[in-house]
């Protein structure tokens, strides 16, 4: 049986020979849970596109960024992240329990190979919790009702989506499941919101590439589509700017190649 980079062992459905997205992106961010095949994906799109592994680490820095703006400046003591991915640094938990060590934590995932790995996403500091629930983030009645078992959903949350949209190809089904989140959270609940699109030709062609690796997709979508997600809430400044331009800190990277968008606004 195959075992992961920290010696987890793979249930028999996880296919180790086929790139998974999951964790190529693991790879790029200097993680240890992936496998040869994923490194040799993420080696060929990163020869084709070297900017990749730069992009990767400021979508995961956005995160670190927009979380500790909802910790600290917000007040916000629940989160909701759907589409966890594999840990890696700088989880959702570990941003807000760094600033508010009673913040408690939900994350969402349905991917057996994140599941091996939940025990890293359910750590916590003693004052606060976190908890996973396992669901198809487009199945929300799921989702919410397990959420439910650990924050409550009559006080405002932070429904954090982290750049995992572009897996669900139909773009109405995107912005339905969203909505329909958005809608059963309270008055003073905020979305933190990111999407991948493409910074140029080249970039779209090593993507188009990729998706017809067999790996599982990923939909690039332009600023200008993904900004309905956030109809009728009240956009956070900057408002939707690429990844690097919002709230940079002493942190952020100065790439300024567009690989990415994304936004944090309150749910009035």
């Amino acid at each position: 049986m195959s075992t992961t980079g920290n010696g987890l062992e793979l249930p028999a459905q996880i296919d180790t020979s086929v790139a998974h997205s999951a964790r190529v992106w693991n790879y790029w961010l200097g993680g240890k849970d992936n496998f040869p095949a994923d490194r040799a994906a993420g080696d060929a799109y990163k020869s084709k596109y070297p900017l990749i592994e730069t992009f990767a680490k400021e979508s995961r820095d956005f995160l670190r960024r927009t979380v500790t703006h909802l910790a600290r400046d917000a007040g916000i003591r629940q989160f909701l992240d759907v589409g966890a991915g594999l840990p890696t640094a700088n989880n959702t938990h570990e941003v807000a329990q760094r600033i508010a060590p009673e913040s408690r934590i939900v994350y969402v995932d349905h991917d057996p190979l994140v599941l091996l790995h939940v025990h890293a996403l359910l750590t916590s500091s003693p004052e606060g919790a976190t908890a996973y629930v396992e669901a198809d983030m487009r199945d929300t009645d799921t989702v919410l009702a397990g959420a439910a078992e650990t924050l409550d959903l009559t006080r405002p949350v932070a429904l954090v989506i982290s750049d995992v949209l572009g897996h669900i190809v139909d773009w109405d089904d995107a912005l339905s499941l969203v909505r329909r989140l958005v809608e059963r959270l309270p008055s003073g609940s905020y979305l933190s919101l990111s999407h991948s699109t493409a910074s140029d030709e080249a970039h779209r062609a090593v993507q188009d590439e990729y998706n017809s690796s067999g790996a599982i997709p990923y939909i690039f979508r332009e600023p200008e589509t993904t900004i309905a997600f956030f109809d009728g809430l009240e956009m956070v400044e900057p408002g939707m700017v690429s990844w690097p331009n919002w709230r940079p800190d002493a942190n952020t990277g100065t790439t300024t190649a567009r690989a990415g968008w994304g936004a944090v606004a309150r749910i009035p």
